[in-house]
């Protein structure tokens, strides 16, 4: 990573506190090994599959919490731009409306600015990835049945993020030099959901355009740039 960007991606401007995996530990040597395999320059598509003889909850527990740590610094980089007065709504562009479910305070599918959505989704994934036993530390500790449904709601509430910055802040990410950067963390981000087929593609609708973009140069659907959407009908979509 350039000076310019290690400017950029700061530890104070982390949305959140990262978390980091024990050393010793099985998940730490395939955390380990992931990032390996991204620094040496292999190909995206192939640095998420998952490694011969591993357990698949285990690489996509290493895969949840990474993409964690890596929005949330994505997010902490543009946060002070995104306010209740520049984004009432937790919106991607004028189709996508995102609002909140918790079933705690938030019982029903609720409308809320920006960034009290995401306080809120990063708190929630905190709560997650913390609990033992949802994420279990120990070696010899099983997975919950259900961890792979979990996993799976983490992502897809993830992805809204992406969804989110791309299309209202994607000027300040282009400003600050880092626009590479996160391609590259969408491009793993998306080929690591569907490899693993975790998130419904449906839902990776609103960012088609940026996918075509790097998939398929010249379609006629990647001339649409990431941060503009054609007015249409709003699709509400609740946090379940």
């Amino acid at each position: 990573m350039s000076i310019a960007l290690k400017q950029v991606f700061n530890k104070d401007k982390t949305f959140r506190p990262k978390r980091k995996f024990e050393p010793g530990t099985q998940r730490f040597e395939l955390h380990k090994r992931a990032q390996a395999s991204l620094n040496s320059g292999v190909d995206l598509r192939a640095a998420v599959q998952l490694p011969s003889g591993e357990d698949q909850n285990d690489w996509v527990a290493v895969h949840v919490v990474d993409f964690f740590n890596r929005i949330n610094l994505i997010y902490g980089t543009i946060c002070e731009f995104c306010t209740e007065r520049t984004c009432p709504v937790m919106s991607g562009g004028p189709k996508y409306e995102y609002r909140w479910q918790d079933d705690l305070k938030y019982k029903k599918p609720t409308a809320l600015p920006a960034p009290q959505y995401m306080n809120l989704l990063m708190d929630w994934i905190e709560v997650q990835i913390n609990n033992e036993d949802i994420f279990p530390t120990c070696v010899g500790v099983p997975f919950p049945k259900n961890f792979l449904q979990i996993c799976k709601k983490i992502l897809c509430r993830l992805f809204r993020v992406f969804v989110h910055v791309y299309i209202h802040h994607f000027d300040r990410v282009i400003v600050m030099g880092a626009e590479a950067h996160v391609n590259t963390c969408y491009k793993h981000f998306y080929y690591f959901v569907t490899e693993m087929n975790l998130i419904d593609r449906k839902e990776l609708e609103p960012l088609v355009s940026v996918t075509v973009q790097w998939r398929h140069p010249g379609h006629p659907r990647s001339s649409a740039t990431c941060h503009r959407t054609l007015p249409r009908p709003c699709k509400l979509m609740a946090s379940s």
